[in-house]
């Protein structure tokens, strides 16, 4: 674990109002169920394949800043058909003097927690289902930001409020989306320590594409890969445009919500996929998949 400043500016603000929901089943998208639960007392959303297979790898979506886990519904979905167990946490923590969902660093290891006792819980719809060993990340622009520094095995000061983080080594891939690690002016080495993806919006007016770029040209370790989204803005993973109370979006997409979500799921659970071995996964988001698909420019190294 190492110490490092944060390298991140997105905007900070608001108030607490964390709620803890019990146990429930309901459909949530065809073949999808989902459930809520919490992780480590964070109240969390759980989408996850029906049918019978086992061995289901974990994504864990760490959500952008004061963006509500609802939000993701839709983009946890699509995931989660594609063969995932999707965790969305609300993680409320003090931020600038007010308390609002921030994503941290340690919810990655409370989330392999969470993983390895689900497995075994009797009660749980993922007995006997769900993977203890095998979880990826994804992450919406502050979210995202926390996941970069935890790709690093780093406790980024402003993403590590516990001052302590090791990378567990069940993390075996990242995808972010609207993420940079602009902070001043300055972009930072990225020292990452898994494969990473940058999932970007073309008109995204909150995290400047620029900055996606740069960020993308500072990642020191491959497999990794920059997706663009032509026509998709920084809400275009949420069910929603500028869901409040989050930063209001200035520029408005080209494409429809659904269209934007699909594929920037697509993208991102085939690279989760591939770097878990799945071969036709890897065939599609390092060779035919950029040809195939007219919404996207690709460059990646891997």
């Amino acid at each position: 674990m190492r110490i490092r400043r944060a390298h991140l500016l997105i905007p900070l603000l608001a108030l607490l109002s964390a709620l803890f929901a019990a146990p429930s089943t309901a459909v949530a998208a065809t073949g999808v169920a989902a459930y809520q639960t919490s992780v480590n007392g964070d109240s969390a959303d759980v989408y996850y394949p029906t049918g019978t297979s086992s061995g289901l790898p974990v994504a864990l979506i760490l959500q952008g800043a004061k963006v509500d886990k609802a939000q993701y519904a839709k983009y946890a979905s699509a995931i989660a058909a594609q063969g995932f167990v999707v965790v969305v946490p609300n993680h409320y923590r003090l931020m600038i003097f007010e308390y609002e969902r921030y994503a941290a660093e340690n919810q990655v290891t409370d989330t392999v927690a969470w993983m390895k006792d689900e497995k075994y819980n009797s009660a749980s719809p993922l007995y006997k289902r769900v993977s203890s060993t095998k979880l990826g990340l994804l992450g919406h622009s502050f979210g995202g930001a926390a996941g970069l520094a935890a790709a690093e095995d780093t406790c980024s000061l402003v993403f590590c409020p516990t001052l302590s983080f090791s990378l567990p080594s069940q993390v075996k891939a990242a995808s972010f989306y609207g993420t940079n690690n602009e902070f001043l002016g300055i972009f930072a080495d990225v020292d990452n320590q898994i494969p990473v993806q940058l999932v970007q919006g073309t008109v995204d007016g909150i995290a400047p594409p620029a900055d996606a770029e740069q960020t993308y040209t500072h990642l020191l370790n491959a497999p990794r890969q920059i997706v663009r989204v032509s026509g998709a803005n920084h809400y275009g993973i949420t069910d929603v445009q500028s869901p409040s109370p989050a930063e209001a979006e200035t520029t408005t997409q080209s494409l429809s919500q659904d269209a934007s979500v699909e594929v920037a799921a697509r993208w991102a659970g085939r690279f989760l996929l591939a770097e878990l071995g799945d071969d036709a996964a890897a065939d599609y988001v390092w060779h035919t998949g950029d040809a195939s698909d007219p919404q996207v420019t690709v460059t990646g190294v891997s």
